[in-house]
């Protein structure tokens, strides 16, 4: 029975997404293991572009076993690189230590393989039991009918919306000051806030139940 494992937002936390992976490794014990990714790999952190490269080579190890959600952020630079929002707002939101982290001065200048990356990220996975995606979905929509804007940027009515998904909605996007994952009837959040000196939280889950077998932190 494989062992899936679902990382909350990452934003530059390259350390701690190192400890974390080699938790997972850990715990996994030589069964087998995938790693699902809610996004938010940029921004805000150190060390974006350590993160990313680091992600590559995961991804190029792992292959079918490594599922990669986009998020808000890496959504961001893409509209920024598609001239479909200003760089204004993003620089103030953390764009500005992704490209100190690369060492360049605009979106543009971002190694190309990079930007591929951030483009093949997908938007959601199901895995029959949870629905895994960046910030939540809209209450008012089945999941099978979701728009972007809300898979990538919702908070309310989200969060404090009671209804019974079908399954168990797990996301990030919302930052938890206390460290410690939501875990409601209806979803998960799993965004601890490690950028802002919290830990970076991975929920360990099987094919047995629906609600999280545990969890496992890097700080």
């Amino acid at each position: 029975m494989p062992i899936t494992y679902a990382i909350g937002d990452i934003h530059g936390s390259l350390d701690k997404l190192k400890s974390l992976i080699a938790a997972c490794e850990e715990d996994a014990a030589g069964r087998e293991m995938i790693l699902v990714f809610l996004g938010d790999y940029i921004d805000r952190g150190p060390e974006s572009a350590g993160v990313v490269r680091f992600m590559l080579s995961l991804q190029e190890g792992l292959r079918d076993r490594i599922v990669t959600l986009l998020g808000n952020h890496e959504a961001w630079a893409l509209a920024i690189l598609d001239g479909t929002m200003p760089v204004g707002p993003w620089l103030v939101n953390g764009g500005a230590a992704t490209l100190e982290s690369y060492g360049v001065g605009d979106v543009e200048d971002l190694p190309r393989a990079h930007l591929d990356w951030m483009r093949s990220l997908r938007l959601i996975y199901d895995d029959g039991r949870r629905f895994f995606v960046h910030a939540g979905v809209d209450p008012l929509r089945p999941l099978s009918a979701q728009h972007e804007s809300a898979l990538l940027w919702i908070r309310e009515p989200f969060l404090d919306d009671e209804r019974d998904y079908g399954r168990l909605v797990v996301h990030g996007h919302t930052p938890l000051r206390t460290g410690r994952p939501d875990l409601r009837s209806n979803r998960l959040n799993l965004d601890t806030a490690a950028v802002f000196g919290g830990p970076l939280t991975a929920a360990v889950f099987n094919d047995a139940q629906t609600q999280p077998l545990g969890y496992l932190q890097a700080k």
